[in-house]
């Protein structure tokens, strides 16, 4: 089976076996936001095993009317607070929200790829 991805509309390919080899740079370096919907937030507090509201004390900030998930700064670099380090991927993956599930396929890269490319070694041109 094969690992490489395509979507329609996007003019690049996705190979998922280079996540094994990256430093998790789609989960660490620049400061941003990861958006979660009250969906996936009971599913993530679910998956963990908090209760919603300790989870979105504990792990959740507004952004304006959304939530999105907290960073810890290491170092001069940013990274999800559900990003293990040690294992080099993400705690909470079979409930990761859908913007970590469709990266990199993502709008703001359809005319981007270059910078895409920049941050994921898994990115293939078409």
């Amino acid at each position: 089976m094969s690992n490489i991805i395509k979507k329609d509309g996007y003019n690049y390919y996705f190979d998922a076996s280079a996540c094994s080899a990256c430093s998790a740079r789609c989960c660490t370096g620049e400061s941003g936001y990861i958006h979660v919907n009250t969906d996936e937030i009971e599913n993530i507090s679910t998956f963990i095993g908090l209760d919603t509201q300790d989870f979105i004390q504990k792990y959740l900030f507004k952004n304006g009317y959304k939530y999105s998930i907290k960073e810890r700064k290491i170092g001069s670099s940013y990274e999800c607070a559900f990003y293990n380090r040690e294992l080099n991927g993400c705690a909470i993956y079979e409930a990761r929200p859908m913007q970590c599930i469709t990266f990199p396929f993502w709008d703001y890269f359809k005319n981007r790829v270059d910078e895409l490319k920049q941050e994921c070694p898994g990115v293939i041109d078409a």
